[in-house]
Formats: structure tokens, sequence, C-alpha cells
């Protein structure tokens, strides 16, 4: 039964599609260490906010906060939270 199990493994491989060009996963954190990974998008959003707001929407290191936060963070929560943002009712510290 093993060797079928690996044959259908291997073959599942064979079809799967390559990850687009600079397509790339958020790097470990040691800070979060666990699974659950709600406290590293909600801070990699906060990150980025408070890079935007210290430095500009054009300096290049914030991208990697939004990218981060963009990959971790369920798109419901980042509308909800963009939208507490310009209502001025964001409860976290931007």
């Amino acid at each position: 039964m093993a060797p079928k199990l690996v044959e259908w493994y291997v073959g599942t491989l064979k079809d799967a599609r390559p990850a687009p060009p600079g397509y790339h996963t958020v790097s470990p954190d040691s800070r979060f260490p666990n699974q659950n990974q709600t406290r590293h998008c909600y801070q990699m959003y906060l990150d980025y906010h408070r890079c935007v707001k210290k430095r500009g929407e054009n300096y290049e290191p914030c991208n990697y906060f939004a990218h981060a936060y963009k990959t971790l963070c369920p798109q419901f929560w980042v509308e909800k939270w963009d939208e507490q943002i310009a209502n001025d009712t964001f409860p976290g510290n931007i």
C-alpha cells in the first residue's frame, strides 16, 4: 500500500503549478512560534502602517510588511482594519 501512496504523491507533485515569479512566503518570526499566526498577521499590519507613517509610502522596506500582512491576514480583516483607520476608531497603536 505504501508504494502506491508514494506514486500518488509523486504524481501530484508533477501536476503542481509552479509559483508565480517573485512569489515567496513570509519568513518565520521567532516571536510567533505557534501554528496560529493571528498575532503575526496583526503585528505585520501594525508594522506596515507604522513604517509608512514614519518613512512615507515610497520607502521600499515598508513593502516587506505589506507583503507579510497581505499573505498572513484574511482579506476581510484588512478591510475592517482599513475602515477603522479611516474612521479613526482603530484600536491599535500606529
